[in-house]
């Protein structure tokens, strides 16, 4: 029997993608989508399944399919979302529940989407942080508490269920041709925000590459934490002249007018990403490397990779976005007037 995969957020950039992905596995018989919103990417064998933003239904779900798998992408890491109170129901009580169904017997495999926001940013950093050390300091903003809080859940759930293999991956800055973020929407302006007086070093890793990381270690089963990042460290200043662009450098005092501007112009910058612009952070990513994964992209080739695909997409225009139609669907998944390619 193959693998029975269950994908929270299925309905985000995230969840859409890897479900995708699993579609195309011929090892992966059945995928359930959960999320309270449909599917932004057309899908052919994943059934949808509409649940709460807290996911109260999973345990009824995983106990009805039997699933061995579950993967969940649908942790919230852009503060700019969403307001701090629906944050914390979707990252905090959202995992709880996920954690609690995930005690059903049939589930073998948990695979969980976090952030490199949970080290931190504060200038004793280190150069590259593993995945045994600790942040230098306090959690300051809100989405760095609701992930510490969530890598703590994990942590317990993996000492408390041995037999479970449970991974939890830490990715870099992520940029890729259709994601947006708030660094892809700063690489977007005409001059591209800087801190006066810093010109901290990034690290990035391209979108293909986090979906494959998440397969990577669902399909091995790899038990523990990895950090998911591309080679090598860029100045923030080099990041702009990849794409093309200079920095614009922000006085502390003029700090809150121009981020007030950026934000009516749809650039929100959350004050995480105001001590990234700061401190930078590096992430050693040998850990996943020797387990056998190889990047496609390096740092470097992720911004170039984003660039190139922006330009290309503001040359010829963007894609026809894909709208769910559950009607539509069904008729291509069951009606017999369907051809089914072998």
């Amino acid at each position: 029997m193959g693998k029975r995969v269950l994908v929270t957020g299925l309905g985000t950039f995230w969840g859409g993608r890897v479900a995708k992905a699993l579609e195309a596995d011929p090892g992966v018989d059945v995928i359930v989508g959960l999320d309270k919103v449909e599917p932004t990417i057309e899908l052919e064998r994943t059934e949808y399944v509409r649940s709460d933003e807290n996911y109260s239904i999973l345990s009824r779900i995983v106990e009805a399919t039997q699933v061995d798998t579950i993967v969940h992408t649908f942790l919230v890491v852009d503060s700019t979302q969403m307001r701090a109170r629906t944050m914390h129901e979707i990252n905090v009580i959202g995992t709880m529940n996920l954690f609690a169904a995930a005690t059903e017997s049939s589930v073998r495999t948990v695979v969980v989407k976090s952030s490199s926001y949970v080290y931190g940013c504060a200038p004793g950093d280190p150069v590259w942080f593993t995945e045994e050390m600790p942040r230098q300091a306090p959690p300051r903003h809100r989405i760095e508490r609701s992930l510490l809080e969530v890598e703590g859940y994990v942590r317990d759930f993996a000492v408390d269920n041995p037999h479970v293999a449970v991974s939890m991956l830490r990715f870099s800055n992520v940029l890729g041709p259709e994601l947006s973020t708030p660094l892809s929407r700063m690489l977007e302006l005409p001059v591209v925000p800087s801190i006066f007086g810093f010109d901290p070093r990034f690290q990035f890793v391209h979108e293909d590459d986090v979906v494959r990381a998440v397969l990577f270690v669902l399909e091995r089963e790899l038990a523990g934490v990895y950090n998911v990042a591309g080679d090598g460290l860029l100045p923030w200043s080099e990041v702009a002249n990849i794409c093309g662009k200079r920095t614009a450098p922000i006085t502390p005092i003029g700090q809150r007018l121009v981020t007030a501007a950026l934000g009516r112009l749809g650039v929100d910058i959350p004050p995480e990403i105001v001590d990234l612009l700061r401190y930078g952070r590096g992430l050693d990513n040998g850990r996943l490397k020797r387990a056998g994964f190889d990047y496609t992209h390096t740092s470097a080739g992720a911004v170039q990779a984003f660039i190139e695909a922006l330009r290309l997409r503001r040359t010829v225009g963007p894609r026809p976005d894909y709208r769910y139609e559950r009607e539509v669907e069904d008729f291509f998944r069951r009606s017999p007037a369907v051809v089914r390619r072998p």
